[in-house]
């Protein structure tokens, strides 16, 4: 007998043990316990309250990264304080860089679009490590607070070629890539341009991009015309969550969180503290978000008979007291994920039944070999880079012209010159507009004097002149400018 896959569970906070209590029931009924054994790990707000500002114990991140997939519950965010979203820090610690998310019209879900006859099928895939999630904060001034917004190319690779990939897998023929790019010119635009790239190695599909203000626009308005939309993190985040509420919200909205050793397959609607314990609570994401994780693992067969019994249920008007017909009677978690166990070798009546694989059901991911050491990855590698000024960022409450003056003082004898000083992102020297109102933090950025070899400048010289400026500022911190095999690694400030 083979030995069963083993799968770390975590049941979640609120409503959580019991959507997970009711799945895996429905899972048993389906014999998904042939192929799989559950081990629980410890996450959540029980391991936050003990003072564990992860949110997880060492034996859960073991066990998690033994097994190689983890299947998880709502989990409560911190209010305040130091502890981070264990959400957020399962994906990024495990490098589950891509999140999957597919939405769907589902029968006996009333939506404006289901009233309309107009059915939602689309997938959205986002970036799960970088970017704003990254957390990097800092307060720089009385007034002022920082959010670093970090996007690596091969951090971009690695979506992105999911999203290519998985594309061709599911037979779509479009993929649009979303940003902001007209504003983000460095960040989204580096986030397009390797979609660009990357697409020219697909040209069974049609790739376009949208800027993502549209694309939101686009999406109430007609969100037929998209197949498959990959975005940058915190934007892929709201229009995942846009995406849910045009099928009837997050409780219908399943979600997978891909990396190349460990995904996360898990419910993204909150804890529903309010209803807990009472069995009442909408089990309908966890089981899709289940589904989604027995078809990555190889149990396609198994996916398909229960996703075709759900059909089938939810046809016939089954229902938590959440949706469907008031008409007829709410059930319980636990009777809902019953119902649709009766239901297994069903298929749906009135809408396309889910196509059942050929191939038998046999567990084709294997446990991750644990890393010797953390891996850097790289996308360019033999770039010729110039040192050709920096930006000093000051904690200061005097005036432009003031500041402007004493800098300009301080370059003195330097390779560098002031050519510009930013608030707020805003030029305010050595033209800008007495209506720009200014806080008291400045970005004073210094260029290399004309006629000075940029072969002949290292960091050494910057930090020299940063050494000058801290005898009379607050400095909050600096960047090195430097050019990339002749281009500019830095952005212009507005009305520069």
């Amino acid at each position: 007998m083979t030995t069963p896959t083993r799968i770390a569970l975590a049941a979640g906070d609120g409503i959580g043990p019991e959507i997970m209590d009711a799945t895996l029931a429905l899972f048993r009924a389906a014999g998904v316990d042939k192929h799989l054994e559950f081990v629980p790990v410890e996450m959540g707000k029980s391991v936050f309250d003990k003072g564990e500002s992860r949110g997880m114990t060492d034996a859960a991140q073991k066990t998690v990264e033994s097994c190689g997939i983890l299947f998880k519950g709502p989990m409560e965010t911190p209010k305040g304080g130091g502890g981070k979203s264990i959400n957020v820090t399962a994906r990024k610690i495990w490098n589950a860089f891509a999140n999957f998310r597919v939405f769907r019209t589902l029968p006996g879900v009333e939506t404006t679009f289901s009233k309309a006859g107009i059915p939602i099928d689309l997938v959205v895939v986002r970036e799960n490590v970088e970017d704003t999630y990254g957390g990097v904060e800092h307060r720089l001034s009385n007034d002022m607070i920082q959010c670093k917004r970090l996007t690596s190319a091969p951090g971009c690779d690695q979506v992105l070629r999911y999203s290519f990939e998985t594309a061709k897998k599911l037979g779509l023929s479009r993929i649009d890539c979303g940003h902001k790019a007209n504003i983000m010119k460095l960040t989204d635009g580096l986030w397009l341009e390797r979609f660009r790239t990357m697409a020219k190695e697909y040209p069974t599909l049609t790739a376009g991009d949208v800027i993502v203000d549209a694309l939101c626009m686009n999406l109430v308005l007609k969100p037929q015309q998209y197949q498959m939309v990959v975005l940058p993190n915190l934007q892929g985040d709201i229009v995942s969550d846009l995406c849910a509420g045009l099928v009837g919200g997050l409780g219908f909205a399943p979600s997978a969180n891909i990396g190349t050793h460990i995904s996360i397959f898990e419910a993204v609607h909150g804890t529903a503290p309010d209803i807990a314990g009472k069995g009442i609570a909408n089990p309908a994401a966890l089981i899709l978000s289940g589904l989604m994780m027995l078809r990555h693992i190889g149990l396609g067969q198994s996916a398909a008979a229960i996703e075709n019994a759900l059909l089938a249920a939810l046809e016939e008007g089954a229902r938590t007291g959440d949706f469907g017909d008031k008409s007829k009677p709410a059930l319980g978690t636990n009777d809902f994920a019953k119902r649709i166990a009766d239901k297994l070798g069903s298929a749906p009546k009135h809408v396309p039944a889910v196509p059942v694989p050929a191939t038998p059901d046999a567990v084709t991911v294997k446990p991750p070999v644990k890393p010797t050491h953390q891996v850097v990855i790289r996308t360019f590698t033999k770039v010729v880079t110039r040192v050709v000024g920096c930006d000093v960022y000051l904690d200061t409450p005097l005036s432009t012209v003031s500041v402007a003056e004493e800098l300009s003082r301080i370059a003195e004898g330097t390779p560098f010159r002031l050519v510009l000083i930013s608030n707020r992102g805003t030029q305010v020297w050595p033209t800008g507009s007495a209506y720009t109102e200014c806080v008291d933090y400045w970005r004073a950025r210094f260029e290399l004097r004309d006629g000075v070899d940029s072969s002949l400048i290292d960091q050494a010289k910057a930090i020299s002149l940063l050494d000058r400026i801290a005898e009379k500022f607050t400095v909050c911190s600096y960047e090195l400018l430097r050019t990339f095999d002749g281009v500019k690694g830095f952005s212009m400030a507005q009305g520069q």
